[in-house]
Order: C-alpha cells, then sequence, then structure tokens
C-alpha cells in the first residue's frame, strides 16, 4: 500500500512538471516576433489609420490641418480627371496584364520542357523583375523613342509607318503596358513553372497512353490543374497592375514642360497613383491626396474580391 501511494503521488508530481515546463518559456516567443509587431504598428498600421483621418481634413502639409468632413470625397467622386486615371489604369492594366500571363504560361510551358541550361535560363527571364523600374524606363524610353527610336527603325524596315509613341493617349499606354508585360512575365513564368512541376507525371502518362498530344495535354491537364496558380498570378497582378506608377511617371517625365506628373500627351499615362501623387506632392494638397489613396484601396479591393469570389465560383459550383 505505501510503496503504491509513493507510485501514484512521484507519478502526480511528474506529470505537473511538463506543464510547468510548457508554460515557463512562452514569453521568449512574444519578444521573439515582437519586433514585426512593432515595426508594423509604427510604419504600416499608425500611417493607415492617420492617412484616413487626413482624407477628412484640408492640409497643405504646413500650419495646423483644417477639418473639411467628407468635402474630399465628394470632391473625388465629380473628379473627371480622376476618373480618367481609372480609366487610363485598367486600359494599361488590360494591355499588360493579359499578354502578360500568356506568354508567361507559354514561357513556363517551354522551361518545364527544358533539358540543357534551365536553370540560367530560369535566372535569365528573372532579371528584368529585380532590374530598377527607372533605369528600364530610361531604356524603354530611348528604345520607342519618335525620333532615333530602335522601335520605329524596326517598323521603317518592315515598310511600316514610324508610330507616335510618347505624343498620342494610347501610344504611351501601349508603351507602359509593353514595359510592365517586360518586368513581369519572367516573374510569374517561375511561379507558373512551380505550379507545373508540382503536377504529377503520372497524369501525363496516362494521357499519352490514351492518344492526347502535348497540346491537348497542356489545355486538357496542364491549365486546369494549375487552375489554383493561375488564381493566386492573377489577383497578385490585380493588386500590382492597379498601383502602377514608376513606369507612367519615369517615361512621361520630360513630355511635360509644365507639370512632370502630368501624365504625358493628353494624360494618356495619367495613372491613379500617379494622379495621386501630382495632388499629394506636386500641389501640397494632402487631404485630397489621402482621399485619393483610399478611393485608389477601396477600387482595388472591390476588383479582388469580384476576381475571387469568381474564381471560387468557377471552381466550385456549390458554393
Amino acid at each position: 500500500m505505501t510503496l503504491t501511494a509513493r507510485t501514484v503521488t512521484a507519478g502526480a508530481r511528474a506529470s505537473t512538471r511538463p506543464s510547468r515546463r510548457r508554460t515557463t518559456p512562452v514569453w521568449p516567443m512574444y519578444v521573439a516576433i515582437a519586433p514585426f509587431f512593432i515595426l508594423f504598428l509604427c510604419f504600416g498600421l499608425y500611417p493607415t489609420a492617420s492617412s484616413l483621418v487626413l482624407s477628412f481634413q484640408k492640409w497643405n502639409g504646413l500650419g495646423s490641418a483644417e477639418w473639411v468632413g467628407v468635402d474630399n470625397y465628394v470632391r473625388l467622386f465629380s473628379d473627371a480627371t480622376f476618373w480618367l486615371s481609372v480609366r487610363n489604369t485598367f486600359i494599361i492594366f488590360a494591355l499588360s496584364t493579359i499578354p502578360m500571363m500568356i506568354i508567361a504560361l507559354a514561357v513556363a510551358a517551354m522551361l518545364n520542357n527544358a533539358v540543357r541550361y534551365s536553370t540560367t535560363l530560369r535566372i535569365a527571364y528573372f532579371v528584368p523583375n529585380i532590374t530598377s523600374v527607372v533605369a528600364m524606363a530610361i531604356l524603354f524610353g530611348a528604345i520607342f523613342g519618335e525620333t532615333f527610336g530602335l522601335a520605329n527603325a524596326l517598323l521603317n524596315g518592315l515598310g511600316l509607318p514610324d508610330f507616335r509613341w510618347f505624343s498620342t493617349p494610347f501610344g504611351l499606354q501601349l508603351t507602359v503596358s509593353i514595359l510592365i508585360t517586360y518586368q513581369w512575365t519572367g516573374y510569374n513564368a517561375i511561379i507558373f513553372l512551380a505550379g507545373m512541376q508540382s503536377i504529377s507525371s503520372e497524369v501525363y502518362e496516362a494521357a499519352t497512353m490514351d492518344g492526347a498530344g502535348p497540346v491537348r495535354s497542356f489545355f486538357s491537364i496542364t491549365i486546369p490543374l494549375l487552375r489554383p496558380t493561375i488564381i493566386f498570378v492573377l489577383i497578385v497582378s490585380i493588386i500590382t497592375g492597379l498601383q502602377s506608377f514608376t513606369e507612367a511617371q519615369v517615361l512621361t517625365s520630360s513630355a511635360s514642360t509644365t507639370n512632370p506628373n502630368s501624365g504625358g500627351a493628353g494624360q494618356g499615362a495619367l495613372t491613379m497613383v500617379l494622379y495621386f501623387y501630382q495632388q499629394a506632392f506636386s500641389y501640397n494638397k494632402l487631404g485630397y491626396g489621402a482621399a485619393i489613396a483610399w478611393g485608389i484601396f477601396l477600387i482595388i479591393l472591390v476588383f479582388v474580391i469580384i476576381s475571387w469570389r469568381y474564381s471560387v465560383k468557377r471552381e466550385d459550383p456549390t458554393r
């Protein structure tokens, strides 16, 4: 009886000790992740909340701010230039995203079937994404120059007339779209390649035994199984594409003598973020600029939700 009691008592003590050990080292984990939350609070959450408050005020950066309520948002909804920037942004987005995803899929399929130099090719396709956007914009400005540009020289070599790349709104939008496509095609191709390599080879072997060729296998197997990756790339492209700024700003900086952020000829390259930058930092209308920023956020949020819900419904008809 005594031995049994001692055994039970020792077991009870042993069962309580590990619980103390599990609860004691928890605080170092919170300390380890605390810097991220502190930095996010200082440089993420606080500026976001401040910009929301600022959007209801009128302030030029000096002196005290004046509370104007929803006047900035009322002005935003009736601002024709803002809606022009929205239109330009969606045109540039459509001209860049659709070709970019098609080319990225084709490049990923070729890299997936590459036998030699596959690593070198992946690095080569990824280089444009890590190259400075300003440097690429300056290079594209020289390539598509209307006087001595290589693009018009190529068109002349094919017997075609010069194209007004920087003198027309559509020309500016097309040039910015080509630059964005060049910048992001390799990056998305690497993502598509990772998705393709996760597909089991047994599926392709079964399709080959059934008589399916490479083209049929690509459209009947690769594309359907790559659907989650395509949805991810589409959503990321919406978020980044609707926030295009540097490409248009650098390409059109020398096109206007009055305001370098006006968007070029006919304001064809005046994107939403470029218009926000113009109002906030060129005209010092920080309150109205904050309202534009929140308007951009809401537009992007709506289109991301629409794309996500449409994709989920197509993937699962029961939802």
